[in-house]
């Protein structure tokens, strides 16, 4: 099998091969349309293949494009599991059903951008949004910073942010302008003061599919942290010590592949808040869940910052030469996915031993 033609150079053609090869296996497919139009002009939607039966006791969901941009990686992992014949066969002989949910951010896949059509990371947007947001005092003092009036930013504005790098860490900033914050609507790491399209789309996909399962198991897709080509396997549960032990016993791989956390400082993420896994607690409550995010490094985080700042920049300043333009989205393509074979094959080789992973770790004993 091809591991490289599984992935595609655009959100059409990565639907378009998502939703064939769903077709080809026979998977329940549903689409929820999204109310914007692609960049081409192209549908957009959040769409679903179900592998498996729908009243499966064990559950894994398998999703992609949360960050869009991102997408254009986890896609590939998608259709090339669609397509894996003896991965399939394992998962349907244990009794696992898999739901593949396609495009999380459709828009922002299409648009290449991280980040919704509201400006929203809906990996910071699940909050309780009845109660008083947190506050990001240290995001609050970078954003002029961040987002200067004229980019390429000016010899000052590179030195103050280099000041700020060398005074607190490379860690501390990249946890300042990360974590999430809901002061800057046209901000980065904007994490909403409402649920967003996708919030809302995804939980009611997860009252749908999840609510019969007993356990359920969840890889979220993502490029961007960590050293290229490594598949870094974050904890995405609660801080609970159970969950966090249960995830390293299915993926850690005896030390192999080790099981990193937001909460004790392993991870290569700072420690976030309004995750999106926070929903499977409510809308499934009855299941045991244990998930991980995948996360697939690019290039250093000293890149990846300033792709995201240019990036913003654009959407702020659309008037902007098309030259400048082409170049800004090319960049942030480029450091969300490394079009060449070789980080492709790591991509899917690794993939593929967590999915297989996933299928032992629900269906071991309690």
């Amino acid at each position: 099998m091809n591991i490289t033609d599984s992935f595609s150079p655009s959100y059409a053609r990565a639907r378009a091969k998502f939703l064939q090869a769903a077709t080809a296996v026979g998977a329940r497919i549903q689409s929820h349309l999204h109310p914007l139009a692609g960049r081409d002009g192209e549908t957009l939607a959040m769409d679903l293949a179900l592998d498996g039966p729908a009243d499966a006791d064990r559950l894994l969901i398998v999703s992609s494009a949360c960050h869009g941009a991102e997408g254009f990686c986890g896609s590939g992992v998608q259709v090339f599991a669609l397509r894996d014949a003896a991965w399939r066969a394992q998962a349907a002989a244990a009794g696992v059903a898999v739901l593949y949910i396609h495009a999380l951010n459709p828009y922002g896949f299409s648009h290449i951008r991280r980040v919704t059509h509201e400006n929203v990371d809906i990996n910071r947007n699940f909050q309780d949004f009845s109660q008083a947001l947190p506050a990001k005092p240290a995001y609050a003092e970078l954003q002029a910073l961040l987002l200067p009036e004229v980019w390429p930013p000016s010899a000052e504005n590179q030195a103050a942010i280099d000041a700020q790098i060398e005074r607190i860490g490379m860690k501390a900033f990249q946890a300042a302008v990360t974590s999430g914050q809901h002061e800057f609507p046209q901000g980065l790491f904007f994490g909403g003061t409402e649920p967003t399209w996708s919030n809302l789309t995804l939980r009611q996909v997860l009252r749908d599919y999840g609510s019969k399962a007993s356990r359920i198991a969840w890889i979220d897709l993502h490029t961007g942290l960590g050293p290229s080509g490594l598949g870094e396997r974050i904890c995405a549960c609660r801080d609970d010590p159970v969950a966090l032990a249960r995830a390293r016993a299915w993926w850690g791989s005896a030390g192999a592949t080790p099981v990193t956390s937001i909460y004790d400082g392993t991870s290569s993420s700072a420690l976030l808040t309004g995750l999106m896994w926070n929903a499977i607690y409510e809308e499934c409550p009855q299941a045991e869940y244990t998930g991980i995010a995948l996360e697939y490094g690019t290039v250093p985080m000293e890149r990846v910052i300033p792709a995201l700042r240019a990036e913003q920049w654009l959407t702020l300043h659309p008037q902007a030469p098309q030259s400048q333009a082409q170049a800004i989205k090319q960049e942030l393509l480029d450091v969300f996915y490394t079009d060449t074979d070789a980080w492709k094959t790591q991509i899917i080789e690794q993939a593929r031993a967590s999915l297989a992973q996933a299928v032992q770790g629900l269906c071991a004993a309690s």
